[in-house]
């Protein structure tokens, strides 16, 4: 499969532009005075500024919440997914879900270095790395779509990419596959504020456990609380018995997250009466939306609710806890947190069991 993507509209005035800027402002075209991430449309012209890196894009992972609306939408046929995704970068210039509002990462080779940002950058021309900030607010331009992983939602591209300064990436590690890193790369956020979050003796309740997020914070609320009582929410059996193999979790349970009050009384009972009052920690990695009160619900009060899920609605979950009395403090799950890429390649190579799932789910 080959589907050819459009060139670039607009954008002549940046090739000759002598203004820079680290949060690639220059590149906004619409709304005139928008961040490029919440901009509706940037500039995709693959010439390198002065704080760029102009990458030559590989691999693109999207995100779980996007890959899955555009199933949605247009099926599952691979041909269908790349003309939607082509449609959305040429319409946009960046991968940017115009129905869930997220993106992804991407793994690519360094080609150019900004004149400002030589010597100022750990990059190098030549060097593969995955950016690791949001496909939704980085300029795309695809030459063509070579392959889509319907299953993992990753997907083979020729075209090029624009990182700003203030952009983050990791160089591609070397006793990994390219493929776990890449699955990795894309939710590393996700145990690195697990760790901070989750302490010794606390109780933990894990929606969307079976996935590339949800086996990560698993394995990491295992460690930060060896003695706690965790319970794992998934549904489906296939996916529940990929969260048994990892060994971490006290309960497993096949539950409708969509559901509260169902999955609130069945999460309770596995909770046990020690903890009648609700988890310690509630983390939602589930890739559909309407699941915020079930998270909710599940916690205690005073406790946390660490929404990592792009699917979620901050209005529903803030409304929500308002409208049943949950006096809890409810975490925006950041994608960025300092060292959380080291933190996650290091955590699957500690855990065996981790990363023989990532390599079934991934090979």
């Amino acid at each position: 499969m080959a589907l050819k993507g459009l060139p670039p509209k607009g954008g002549a005035d940046l090739v000759h532009s002598s203004n820079s800027d680290g949060f690639g402002l220059r590149r906004v075209l619409e709304p005139a005075g928008a961040m490029p991430q919440s901009a509706w449309k940037i500039d995709n012209t693959m010439v390198c500024g002065p704080e760029e890196l102009l990458l030559d894009v590989e691999t693109l992972n999207i995100d779980s919440a996007s890959f899955r609306q555009i199933k949605e939408e247009v099926g599952e046929a691979a041909d269908a997914i790349a003309r939607r995704m082509l449609e959305i970068v040429a319409e946009r210039g960046k991968h940017h879900n115009p129905v869930t509002g997220s993106g992804g990462m991407l793994i690519g080779r360094v080609a150019e270095v900004g004149a400002a940002l030589v010597g100022k950058t750990e990059a190098q021309v030549g060097d593969r790395v995955a950016t690791l900030v949001s496909l939704s607010l980085t300029p795309l331009l695809l030459d063509e779509i070579v392959h889509v992983d319907v299953k993992n939602g990753q997907v083979r591209v020729k075209g090029q990419a624009i990182l700003f300064a203030s952009g983050i990436f990791a160089k591609m590690p070397t006793d990994l596959e390219e493929n776990i890193a890449l699955a990795v790369f894309d939710v590393c956020g996700a145990p690195a504020q697990t760790a901070r979050l989750v302490h010794p003796g606390q109780s933990v309740v894990l929606f969307g456990a079976g996935g590339k997020s949800g086996l990560t914070v698993l394995a990491q609320a295992r460690r930060s609380s060896p003695t706690g009582r965790i319970v794992a929410v998934e549904y489906g059996e296939e996916a529940c018995q990929r969260v048994r193999e990892l060994g971490m979790a006290d309960v497993v349970l096949s539950l409708d997250a969509t559901q509260p009050v169902a999955a609130y009384e069945a999460v309770r009972e596995a909770l046990g009466p020690a903890h009648a009052e609700g988890a310690h920690v509630v983390i939602n990695c589930v890739n559909v939306p309407k699941t915020e009160m079930a998270c909710i619900l599940c916690c205690r009060d005073r406790g946390v609710v660490y929404f990592f899920s792009m699917a979620t609605s901050f209005t529903a979950a803030a409304l929500g806890a308002e409208g049943v009395g949950k006096d809890i403090e409810m975490v925006i799950g950041n994608g960025y947190c300092k060292g959380h890429a080291d933190h996650a390649l290091q955590l699957l190579r500690e855990e065996p069991k981790l990363l023989a799932l990532f390599r079934q789910k991934f090979a």
